[in-house]
């Protein structure tokens, strides 16, 4: 896969946006998405949404958080994933997708899957 700088650049800024975060926690589908954030330098609380049982023990665990990001896929599954949570989760905490789509920016579309970050992992560290 072909990487600019400036893809490098912005993505090292993205980890440390995160990184800053710390009253957020970051919600990702399942372990590789957790694993690809964490080679990427992310040293903050990751949720795994697969690691509960059903959409309603999630949202009730992750109400306990002041400040949620969303990191998803931008497959089908996905986007029904950050819907679903985005409704139960509206009234009861806050929801970011600003980190979602700076990925998408970043990347150039290139990363439809959060596990895929791992191929960055060489040029950050």
């Amino acid at each position: 896969m072909l990487v600019s700088e400036q893809e490098i650049t912005e993505l090292k800024n993205f980890v440390f946006q995160l990184n800053s975060k710390k009253d957020s926690i970051v919600v990702v589908e399942g372990k590789r998405d957790c694993n690809a954030l964490r080679k990427l330098g992310y040293s903050g609380k990751v949720l795994e949404f697969h690691k509960f049982k059903g959409m309603i023990d999630f949202t009730d665990y992750a109400a306990k958080f002041e400040n949620i990001i969303i990191l998803f896929d931008r497959d089908k599954k996905g986007r029904h994933l950050t819907g679903k949570t985005i409704q139960l989760l509206q009234r009861r905490t806050n929801v970011d997708l600003s980190y979602k789509r700076k990925l998408r920016l970043i990347t150039k579309g290139k990363i439809m899957f959060i596990e895929q970050l791992v191929c960055y992992e060489s040029f950050l560290v």
